[in-house]
């Protein structure tokens, strides 16, 4: 199950400090982010697609079923979300399968600030996390001080983590250090009473992006900001999670890490459905970062119906069939 990320260590500390001049001011940051290595889009379509290719097996297969489940952030983000929706979804996520009670926990539940503390009541006693967009997500478009108050109601609520949305056309308008600033300050508000901190999740909305080069900038910007996780996508636009995306933030991080000796970890969200589909995703994590970044703590899934797939090919591993169409509930 998710654990409390750790302090940064003294020497993974010292090196983040000694990159402090690059986020000095918007021309020192815009030569950082500018100066990284050009994206080579044919490379970098040509790995996604053979690391696709990867099959999983047998008993390989059903961990990796397994490790998919508990790595999901179970959501719910609609205008219709109900308590009563809330409560379903929490008990889902506690107890995926009713028929089978080796089907391990979600990660997360994902929900509105407004919906946190009837998840936080739902959840009590599981070790599953309570996760909140804020930062007038989707859009972003707010005032900071208008952002900032939905991130502490959430936190005061009862968050454990929160999923932000960074203001895209800020960025796209190469105004990187307001970007850099918002993340921090966001991130400060993720900060609790008594010193601990709600973990905070980047989302950059990837689809809007244009390029893969900003996909490279916008993850090392946030990651210098403090993000706790990067995430390519709100799910609420025509393209979300890809898997060459995905990958490149991977890469980001894995370069961050030898940076800085600092780990963050990734979550692609929005239209991973299928089994297979997350199976390529855990591949693509194991060959780019390796078996460290395969828990919950450093990768997740933002998915809603991803978990009744998984559900369905659990059940055909261990009986040899399908079930019918109502053997996992419609969320």
């Amino acid at each position: 199950m998710p654990t409390t990320v750790p302090a940064y260590g003294k020497e993974a500390a010292g090196r983040l400090a000694s990159m402090a001049d690059v986020t000095a001011d918007d021309g020192a940051l815009r030569r950082f982010l500018h100066g990284l290595p050009g994206v080579d889009k044919v490379g970098l379509e040509a790995r996604a697609a053979t690391l696709g290719t990867r099959s999983v097996k047998t008993t390989a297969k059903a961990y990796a079923i397994d490790l998919a489940v508990s790595m999901i952030d179970l959501t719910t983000l609609e205008g219709a979300d109900t308590p009563g929706k809330v409560r379903a979804l929490c008990a889902k996520g506690i107890n995926p399968d009713p028929t089978d009670r080796t089907v391990p926990e979600v990660a997360a539940i994902c929900v509105y600030p407004d919906m946190v503390a009837t998840a936080k009541e739902a959840l009590a006693g599981s070790g599953i996390h309570v996760a909140s967009v804020a930062t007038a997500f989707p859009a972003g478009r707010a005032a900071l001080p208008v952002k900032l108050a939905d991130v502490r109601d959430a936190v005061a609520a009862g968050a454990d983590e929160i999923d932000m949305v960074i203001d895209r056309g800020a960025f796209l308008a190469g105004r990187y250090l307001s970007v850099f600033e918002e993340i921090k300050a966001v991130k400060e508000a993720c900060a609790r009473p008594d010193g601990s901190a709600a973990h905070l999740k980047v989302i950059f909305e990837t689809g809007e992006l244009q390029t893969y080069d900003n996909v490279r900038r916008v993850s090392w910007l946030a990651m210098l900001a403090g993000a706790d996780f990067i995430k390519t996508s709100t799910g609420k636009v025509s393209v979300n999670a890809t898997p060459p995306v995905t990958l490149l933030m991977l890469e980001a991080v894995r370069d961050f890490h030898e940076a800085t000796g600092v780990q963050v970890g990734v979550k692609p969200a929005g239209g991973i459905r299928t089994t297979k589909d997350a199976l390529k995703y855990l591949v693509m994590v194991n060959e780019t970062l390796g078996g460290r970044w395969l828990t919950p703590d450093w990768f997740r899934f933002g998915a809603s119906s991803l978990l009744n797939d998984l559900l369905m090919q659990r059940q055909k591993l261990s009986t040899g069939r399908y079930s019918g169409p109502d053997y996992v509930t419609v969320d």
